[in-house]
């Protein structure tokens, strides 16, 4: 049997509520709000963030592949997989790969895994995440929300066995982008429904229904990709089923998260199942993919990092608008005092790989304090050139002291900055995120999270910072 053995999810700390975009323009807006990446996030950031939540109990240096699906990586001629397998410090022996350009990218990934398990891989992690933009005043822009979901697929430990998929290819133009386009375009509604996700949604359940004999009241939960809120409901109970049996659709709390979409609904469909129920996932982008799984007794015994309950309830809802505008580079503001920062060295950063992207130290194998950046001297018993490698990822840790910096290069002033001490050794002056200042304290508990530090010469440069526990 192939199926899902852990599973995980990430959604940004900040909320931009739409009645703002009422505000700003003066009509209506959808209700609730939606999730949105702060401007040290993007799709490959969030796509680490929802593997760690979902690795929590399987190594990273087991899996033997690392799939990216995603429509807005930050590269169109460099691979985004070998950054998020790099980050959480898988083996160089890992089979990475990027699935992209549609948004069915996350359910492609997730049958090619299978596909994988099948042949002999043990552990395929399947990352899923987005951040597209919607144009000012649109409705993209109030449907669109940013996040991620992650997935395991093996044969062991099973949390959810497939027992069938069924994929519907249909070449109908409906909403696109090319590389020169910063925003979405799309046909009118009726055509993408009434030629498009309608009849290929139909045809994909339909078929899949006929080969294995179930009907719509055999199904726990429908996990269904869908424009709309009114669509995914119209849809669902137009074949048959119950509006109990619809997952939420995250529309009023986190908007429409592409490729991730539906895996991040499957997520939290996940969280909340039983051992037996079954579960339906449908995607749609150029046609539809549909995986039909079965829930384990391995489902009890489980539990990501977060989860999507716990990360929707984690949130900050002060963003303004004009700042959403200024993180998504559609609104100028005049440049910080400071010059932005050079172009980075590719051969520093393959130098320092390991440091900069799976963030290591070292620990002094005669004492055992942890030291970061890595040492050669170490500061407790002075011993030279008696050090191991030390990963700090996952290791909380204290504010000792911090400065509110006004004057840095930023798309957020002010910028703070922090010494953190983490637990059983090691102290890092680094960059806090997704913090209010006026809240920031000594003695603070904080956690690292891998970000975004600044692009420049095309080039984007990461590195991970600290932010007030989730």
């Amino acid at each position: 049997m192939v199926g899902i053995t852990a599973y995980g999810a990430y959604i940004p700390f900040n909320r931009l509520e739409r009645r703002r975009l009422a505000e700003a323009f003066g009509e209506p807006s959808l209700p609730g709000e939606k999730a949105v990446a702060n401007y040290d996030e993007d799709s490959v950031t969030m796509a680490v963030e929802a593997a760690r939540d979902c690795l929590t109990g399987i190594r990273p240096r087991d899996l033997d592949g690392v799939y990216f699906a995603t429509t807005t990586p930050p590269y169109v001629e460099k691979q985004s997989a070998t950054t998020i397998a790099a980050a959480l410090d898988t083996t160089d022996l890992v089979r990475t790969a990027d699935f992209t350009s549609t948004l069915r990218a996350g359910s492609t990934a997730l049958l090619s895994a299978a596909d994988a398990v099948k042949s002999g891989a043990r552990h395929v992690l399947v990352a899923a995440a987005d951040c597209r933009l919607g144009a000012a005043r649109g409705q993209h822009e109030q449907l669109f929300g940013d996040g991620a979901a992650a997935l395991v697929i093996g044969r062991e430990n099973l949390l959810a066995e497939i027992e069938g998929s069924c994929t519907v290819a249909g070449d109908v133009l409906t909403q696109w982008r090319d590389v020169t386009d910063r925003f979405v375009r799309a046909w009118e509604d009726r055509f993408v429904i009434t030629r498009g996700y309608g009849p290929l949604v139909t045809k994909a359940l339909t078929t899949l229904a006929g080969r294995l004999k179930i009907t719509p009241g055999e199904i726990s939960k429908l996990v269904l990709y869908a424009p709309s809120p009114r669509y995914q409901a119209g849809t669902a109970l137009s074949l048959g089923f119950e509006q109990s049996q619809i997952e939420d659709g995250l529309f009023s709390t986190v908007g429409l998260t592409g490729t991730a979409h539906a895996p991040l609904m499957l997520a939290a469909a996940l969280e909340q199942a039983a051992p037996g129920d079954r579960i339906l996932m449908v995607t749609f982008g150029e046609g539809v993919d549909a995986v039909l799984l079965r829930v384990t007794d391995n489902i009890k015994k489980f539990a990501p990092k977060h989860g999507v309950s716990k990360l929707l309830q984690s949130k900050k809802t002060s963003l303004s608008y004009q700042n959403y505008l200024r993180w998504k580079g559609m609104l100028d503001f005049e440049p910080p005092k400071r010059p932005e920062p050079d172009r980075p060295s590719a051969p520093a950063m393959w130098r320092n790989n390991k440091k900069i992207l799976a963030f290591y130290g070292s620990r002094c194998t005669r004492c055992g304090t942890p030291q970061i950046p890595a040492q050669r001297v170490c500061v407790h018993c002075q011993a030279k050139d008696a050090m191991e490698p030390y990963c700090f990822a996952d290791i909380n840790a204290r504010i000792t002291t911090y400065t509110i910096d006004y004057l840095t290069f930023s798309q957020d002033p002010p910028t703070v900055f922090a010494v953190i001490d983490f637990e059983g050794g090691g102290r890092l002056l680094c960059e806090m995120t997704d913090c209010e200042p006026a809240k920031v304290a000594i003695g603070m508990e904080v956690e690292t999270t891998f970000r975004k530090l600044f692009k420049a010469g095309g080039i984007h440069n990461y590195y991970w910072k600290a932010r007030p526990k989730r």
